[in-house]
């Protein structure tokens, strides 16, 4: 009866962190998807300051990839081209609050994983430009926990149609 006891008394005492640990990264999880929902909103409603605020301001890690479909397109055409090129949060937070047409970005199977320091999402994506899909692809931010929330520090996109 003794060691029954004793072990039911260890495996309550190794449940309590588990469950704190398990609640601190659902807490995680949960302010990563609100970064994402906040992304999404500001696209929609032309709002580069609330976009450009979702990212670390003093990095910009910006890269965009051409899928197989569109690289046989464009290499025929442009031989001295490369299937990766460097972007800017700044300029898609131009175009963004620049453009005149309505604009959105639309995620499926979003899929995010935390250790609490850093963070990464994986989605889907089209992206909608006055109500047609202008580019569609995969999509993944790495992120970061900043003093004032969850940043985006890097972002790396496919380009397809």
């Amino acid at each position: 009866m003794r060691v029954f006891a004793s072990s039911l008394l260890l495996a309550a005492c190794l449940a309590g962190p588990a469950h704190a640990a398990d609640n601190a990264r659902a807490a995680d999880v949960a302010a990563i998807n609100q970064v994402v929902e906040q992304f999404k909103a500001a696209i929609i409603a032309h709002d580069g300051k609330t976009l450009s605020g979702l990212f670390l301001q003093d990095h910009d890690s910006w890269l965009t990839v051409a899928d197989d479909k569109m690289w046989a397109e464009v290499k025929p055409r442009h031989p001295a081209a490369r299937k990766w090129m460097a972007d800017s949060r700044r300029k898609f937070v131009d175009f963004v609050q620049t453009s005149a047409k309505p604009i959105e970005e639309r995620f499926y199977n979003v899929r995010i994983d935390t250790n609490g320091a850093i963070g990464s999402v994986w989605f889907d994506f089209d992206f909608l430009d006055d109500g047609k899909v202008t580019n569609r692809g995969s999509e993944t931010w790495q992120m970061v926990r900043d003093d004032d929330g969850w940043k985006i520090a890097a972002m790396l996109y496919s380009m397809g149609k």
